[in-house]
């Protein structure tokens, strides 16, 4: 099978981004599925390195992404100036180069020259300092890569959960929860979970924006007025999706576990219990791109660098999650290419009657 080339960004320079890389690419075997592309510098790899006496992986600095070579760390150097690093501390020059980073792998990801995008956590503030302007990176990669809509999807083995809204402060998420936005939410992880993940009839559970999913008006609207006919429309074109449920019930009850993706309506309410669930072994994914993005569940870690003690199981299940949709990806498009492609007989042609060649079968009693 051929190895899937993995690019890398390296976050903010100042934060675990780059210690939680290089762990995960420590792994064993990971080299026999993948080739790993870091964006960034050789400079400042060759910084995080020297962090991890343990570390023995050799990498490969390169100009460019054409020139990758098999059973290394590739570093395509996206800058050759030398950079300030303040581990622990949001700066502008964190925000410069992780901006840098990300842009550099966003134009290679569309030239083809790597086949799935890994992007390592950045701070907002720094990003802002460097003159960022979008909320964060699934904004960012909707706009640049060219989707309409995507969807931030929390991805681990036992629970999956996409949000309605993302990156909003709390007093605007509701003016945000429209019927419209809810439907093109669920259409967009029922797609994923299809062919993303391979579930032939993903059933979907959507939550409720108020406590006690607003109990019929009595703690809000949304509900009855938004989110249920939502429900009842997406019910009506053949989508197996259930709902409004109540968050809090949903989650302490277990019903989670019997649903193949949860539709949460804002950030927290669908963040905390995931990460309660799965923290350490989840990780986010952008679904409805044309091109395959993961991430870590956490961020920078500004309390944990240079101390070596960051965890590095997001980023592995990043990395695999990202090969895993990229083949499943694949997979789907030799199917539907499959069925395009009409069935050709080879048995010869039978002769029609009254030509030659043409013998009709003698007539019998029963």
């Amino acid at each position: 099978m051929e190895k899937v080339k993995v690019g890398i960004t390296v976050g903010d320079i100042n934060g675990i981004g780059l210690e939680v890389t290089l762990k995960a690419l420590h792994h064993e075997g990971i080299f026999d599925i993948c080739t790993p592309v870091i964006y960034g510098s050789t400079k400042v790899v060759s910084y995080h390195k020297n962090i991890l006496p343990e570390f023995r992986v050799p990498f490969h600095g390169v100009a460019s992404a054409e020139r990758l070579s098999a059973n290394k760390i590739n570093v395509v150097n996206c800058w050759s100036e030398s950079v300030n690093i303040t581990l622990g501390r949001a700066t502008e020059d964190g925000g410069k180069y992780a901006w840098r980073s990300l842009d550099c792998a966003v134009e290679d990801l569309k030239k083809g020259l790597i086949d799935v995008l890994v992007t390592a956590p950045i701070n907002k503030q720094a990003m802002e300092m460097a003159g960022f302007q979008w909320p964060g990176h699934t904004e960012y990669l909707t706009e640049k890569l060219g989707a309409g809509q995507s969807l931030m999807f929390m991805i681990s083995d036992d629970v999956r959960v996409g949000l309605v809204t993302n990156h909003v402060p709390l007093r605007k998420v509701p003016e945000k929860i429209h019927k419209d936005r809810v439907i093109e939410k669920v259409r967009i992880m029922e797609e994923s979970l299809r062919i993303d993940f391979g579930i032939e009839r993903p059933l979907i559970a959507v939550l409720g924006l108020n406590p006690h999913a607003g109990e019929e008006g009595r703690i809000g609207t949304e509900e009855r007025d938004v989110i249920r006919p939502a429900v009842v429309e997406l019910k009506k074109n053949n989508f197996m999706v259930m709902g409004p449920f109540p968050a809090d019930g949903f989650f302490g009850s277990a019903q989670h576990q019997r649903y193949d993706g949860i539709m949460a309506m804002y950030h927290d309410q669908g963040l905390i219990p995931f990460k309660l669930l799965t923290f350490g072994e989840g990780c986010n994914f952008t679904a409805g791109l044309p091109y395959v993005r993961t991430s870590p569940d956490h961020g920078t870690g500004y309390d944990l660098t240079g101390k070596g003690e960051a965890n590095e199981g997001s980023m592995l299940k990043a990395i695999f999650t990202a090969i895993d949709i990229y083949r499943n990806r694949q997979r789907h498009k030799e199917l539907e290419a499959s069925k395009a492609t009409p069935i050709i007989s080879t048995l010869p042609d039978e002769p029609e009657p009254g030509t030659e060649g043409y013998e009709e079968e003698p007539l019998t009693e029963e």
